[in-house]
């Protein structure tokens, strides 16, 4: 099993642009054969350093990951849509 997590800090973190943007991250959900799993968890804490979501990803393997990155559904109704809201984001692939 491959895992890909990314953590988002919004431009704007209010609490309709986080829920927004949890929307954006699950179209892909049910939508790219590659994606086994996907769930997307909002920041309760609300520190200095948190982020305001995370999303945990699992694939079969690195090439299934790399196919959900270059997929339709990620690169035009994901990415287009999420990538104005955000202020930063990081990633981890194991």
């Amino acid at each position: 099993m491959f895992t890909h997590v990314v953590f988002f800090k919004l431009k704007d973190r209010n609490t309709e642009n986080i829920k927004k943007a949890k929307e954006i991250l699950m179209k892909v959900d049910g939508k790219i054969p590659s994606l086994n799993t996907i769930k997307i968890g909002i920041d309760v804490v609300k520190s200095e350093r948190s982020y305001d979501l995370a999303l945990i990803a699992t694939f079969d393997s690195i090439k299934d990951m790399e196919a959900y990155q270059i997929h339709p559904v990620h690169v035009n109704e994901v990415l287009a849509n999420l990538k104005p809201m955000l202020d930063s984001s990081v990633s981890v692939d194991f």
